[in-house]
């Protein structure tokens, strides 16, 4: 008799299914030493129970948390399931967190066991080992570099694989026969923007209810391929590479490294894709810095037909109607450029393509949309497990995060706040049971610090956060994570910082982008010796300028908005980084810290000045501190009158 899927409520019940099932058909592949290498699901799941069988005679329990610390690989996700069927918790950390960051949630999550993949994971976890007296195991995949290391801790992956496979797996059957949906199937921390990380516990039933949801909204099958690209620690990669994988039995590729992706991208040619925002920048700037060095003839014919694209393309694939002669013109363009163009961004074969995280630029979203790749928004968050809103095929909206997905409630408090209530929802933040009072009311739903609105078609906007939502002296809606997407819009903007609350008048903290402002350097016969240089320029300045220009010319059509235009900005002297404390690991501008931070340039942009001097420390990869100094140039921005203004004079 058939099982019913929707019947397994667990994510181990499902891998056994899927070994049963479909055990020859691939179901991890990773590319390793140039070849990629296939796990079909049986093989996944007899690696599953001997890791499983290893971690029993270890000690791992019910209730046990095992931190991982890795990239992308077949093994991680071996781990993850093996915890699982014991009835243990897996909790992924960021790997490219520095060794301090793994402390506070290793002690709070009173982690025991770990994974670690190579010798940089192993020597961060032996450095805060002292202070981490829970941590009684470490089990590392590679082996490279660890040959001399003596510490009794230490216990290499295949070791534990040898020993499980040799051992009774019913007691693994047993355990996986006793787990449950209402078992908790992992925790995650928050990135910590504003304060310390919390701990997200997570069901089975949370993270595959929403999953399988999206997965049939969107007929998600077998056949389906995605590229796990983005960090493990990060929920979203969790959804798309297990919850959804294991609903519906497509196959996860692994990329040999990061740098290695769009190469990746190519080869396998997803049919399913996630990317935020600042990944479809990063691609759309490499595509703009080539066709700039491109032949006269090659210019000529791109612009020609994505004007043609940014015309019809849109509406094309919402399945509107548009005229014969039109239809021609983008046949015409397949060929000779959406085609090829889509080859090499390797989205040839993208069915779904979601973007989320950030807001993103209309005119970036278009670009996607308008070359025939089916990109939609969606909402979600950590404690949401990421689907809550999905923008439907034929209501995609560059504005919007689309509606509701079915079995999601939302309505927004006086305070404009966005309320969740839905089978997705986390159990608790572990261990803060007040924070979890605060974010969860006792009816049930979850407070998610965005305001925003329903527009006239049922669709959900988003504004800002709402503890960022503030005013300028005059009483203008102050909104600085608006302002900062809309400058991050520019190719050449890679991070803004906004300023204002209180204040007379906006000024902000520009990162340029060194890719494309190094190649529109380079372009113009500008020498620079590296980013202090560039942003030392006049010209680079100038080039700016012209962004911020734009987007107060935006700003002055709007209402609410329209005295929020910036009016002095400065360009910092170094890229902020995750490392210093200024983004969090998942590229979120910790604002606050910057403010803090930076307090005496925050004073010269208000003060009139026009140079000031900075030193920061920074922190390097392998830890070491050293000091950055340097003479900042501020510059004033070009204002408009506001719409509004104008309209009543």
């Amino acid at each position: 008799m058939a099982i019913d899927i929707g019947t397994l409520d667990t994510f181990p019940k499902l891998l056994m299914h899927h070994a049963r099932v479909r055990g020859g058909k691939p179901a991890i592949r990773e590319k390793d030493l140039g070849i990629w290498q296939t796990w079909t699901w049986k093989r996944f799941a007899d690696e599953v129970r001997a890791l499983a069988g290893g971690l029993h005679a270890d000690g791992l329990r019910r209730g046990s948390h095992v931190a991982l610390v890795s990239d992308n690989r077949p093994r991680l996700y071996a781990a993850m399931c093996a915890i699982q069927c014991l009835g243990g918790v897996p909790v992924p950390l960021y790997q490219d967190a520095v060794a301090e960051e793994m402390v506070f949630p290793i002690q709070n999550a009173e982690i025991t066991l770990a994974f670690a993949e190579d010798q940089e994971q192993v020597d961060k976890l032996l450095e805060i080992l002292p202070r981490c007296p829970t941590l009684a195991r470490i089990y590392y995949d590679n082996p490279r570099g660890l040959r001399r290391y003596k510490q009794t801790q230490l216990r290499s992956y295949d070791d534990l694989l040898a020993a499980g496979s040799k051992l009774d797996q019913s007691v693994v059957d047993r355990e996986i026969d006793k787990g449950g949906g209402n078992d908790v199937a992992g925790m995650f921390f928050t990135s910590g923007t504003t304060a310390a990380p919390k701990g997200v516990v997570h069901t089975h039933a949370s993270l595959l209810g929403p999953a399988r949801t999206a997965a049939e909204m969107e007929r998600l099958g077998e056949k389906d391929v995605i590229l796990a690209y983005l960090p493990p620690a990060w929920i979203g990669q969790n959804i798309f590479s297990c919850a959804q994988a294991f609903v519906t039995g497509y196959c996860i590729c692994c990329p040999e490294a990061p740098e290695t992706v769009m190469t990746y991208m190519r080869e396998i040619g997803p049919t399913y894709y996630f990317a935020p925002p600042r990944v479809l920048e990063t691609l759309l700037t490499q595509v703009s810095i080539r066709m700039d060095d491109a032949a006269a003839p090659k210019r000529w014919l791109y612009r020609k037909f994505m004007g043609v694209a940014s015309r019809v393309g849109g509406a094309l694939l919402d399945g509107k109607p548009v005229s014969i002669v039109e239809r021609f013109l983008y046949f015409l363009g397949d060929i000779l450029v959406y085609g090829p163009l889509r080859n090499v961004l390797g989205m040839s074969r993208v069915r779904v393509g979601y973007t989320a995280g950030e807001a993103i630029g209309p005119d970036l979203f278009r670009f996607y949309r308008s070359i025939g790749i089916n990109l939609k928004q969606l909402y979600g968050s950590t404690e949401t497990a990421v689907f809550v809103c999905i923008q439907p095929d034929g209501e995609v909206r560059a504005d919007t995060v689309g509606p509701a997905v079915k079995g999601v409630e939302l309505r927004f408090s006086p305070e404009r706040e966005l309320l969740i209530r839905s089978e997705g929802l986390f159990r608790e933040y572990y261990k803060n049971p007040e924070a979890t009072r605060q974010a969860k009311d006792a009816e049930g739903w979850f407070h998610t610090g965005d305001a925003g609105f329903f527009d006239a078609g049922g669709h959900v906007k988003i504004i800002d956060r709402v503890k960022d939502v503030g005013a300028l002296a005059d009483g203008t809606l102050f909104a600085p994570k608006y302002l900062e997407n809309k400058l991050k819009f520019f190719p050449y903007i890679k991070e803004a910082v906004a300023f204002g609350n209180a204040r007379d008048r906006v000024c902000a903290f520009i990162n340029f982008d060194m890719e494309a402002v190094g190649n529109w350097a380079e372009r113009r016969n500008l020498p620079y010796a590296g980013y202090v240089d560039l942003a030392s320029r006049d010209e680079v300045f100038a080039l700016i300028s012209e962004c911020i220009e734009k987007v107060n010319l935006d700003l002055s059509q709007d209402r609410e908005l329209a005295n929020s235009q910036i009016h002095r900005f400065l360009i910092l002297h170094k890229e902020l980084d995750a490392d210093d404390g200024e983004l969090t690991r998942s590229r979120k501008v910790r604002r606050g810290h910057i403010g803090e931070k930076y307090g005496t340039l925050v004073d010269a942009l208000y003060g009139g000045k026009q140079l000031v001097h900075v030193e920061a420390q920074v922190r390097y990869e392998d830890g070491r501190t050293g000091t950055i100094s340097a003479d900042l140039k501020i510059r004033d921005a070009k204002t408009f009158p506001a719409a509004a203004a104008r309209k009543a004079a």
